[in-house]
């Protein structure tokens, strides 16, 4: 979704230049729709159970991702945490590795900027451990070399890709995949995502199932 073909040519959203943008967004609309279809259920359905047996056990949650997808990831840790924790009675235990500029700031000038995440995971994680990774292309080198350290050392490993999936569509244990070739349509659905699996979690363990859409998330 997002791609048309034209004789034989791939044709990219937008496929053409709008004059009003109400129009532009009618059609972005359409593209966000699109590519909320594509996305397999049964992979969300494990990414939620992983979750939420992580937080039963009291493991650590990770997550990780570059440019806009960083920005999900901060905000994964404030819906995740706080927010599944608001009426719940869990305590969730979630890090992200893309929040603290100063150390990924020194791992990427004296190492290298593809082991800042894969870096951060040896020194923090443990085996039982999850690790969130969102990625439009599935291919930056920070995320396959922290998808490939999970793999290694007993972490899962859920990944938030579009275009094509890359490497990291192969290496995750659970892929949400969105079929969409325009950054801000993959951001926007891995944005929904996020919040889907946050709010699914926290109505789901409420100690007072008459709260859901009450109290603030």
């Amino acid at each position: 979704m997002g791609v048309l073909q034209m004789g034989g040519l791939m044709a990219l959203f937008p496929e053409k230049s709008y004059s009003d943008v109400a129009a532009y967004m009618r059609a972005y609309s359409e593209e966000i729709s699109a590519a909320f279809a594509t996305i397999d259920h049964s992979q969300m359905r494990a990414a939620a159970r992983v979750l939420e047996e992580a937080v039963a056990r009291k493991a650590t949650i990770f997550v990780c991702g570059n440019g806009g997808s960083a920005s999900i990831s901060n905000h994964f840790l404030c819906d995740h945490m706080k927010g599944v924790r608001t009426g719940t009675g869990v305590q969730p235990k979630v890090a992200s590795l893309a929040s603290n500029m100063e150390i990924v700031s020194a791992i990427a000038n004296d190492i290298g900027y593809e082991q800042v995440f894969e870096f951060q995971l040896s020194s923090l994680a443990a085996p039982g451990d999850v690790l969130v990774a969102i990625s439009s292309s599935g291919s930056s080198p920070n995320i396959v070399a922290a998808l490939k350290w999970a793999e290694a050392n007993k972490v899962a490993s859920i990944l938030m890709s579009g275009f094509s999936g890359g490497a990291g569509r192969e290496l995750a244990n659970i892929s949400l995949h969105v079929e969409a070739h325009n950054y801000g349509v993959v951001e926007d659905v891995h944005q929904s995502l996020m919040h889907i699996l946050a709010q699914f979690a926290r109505q789901k363990m409420l100690l007072d199932q008459s709260q859901i859409g009450l109290i603030k998330f």
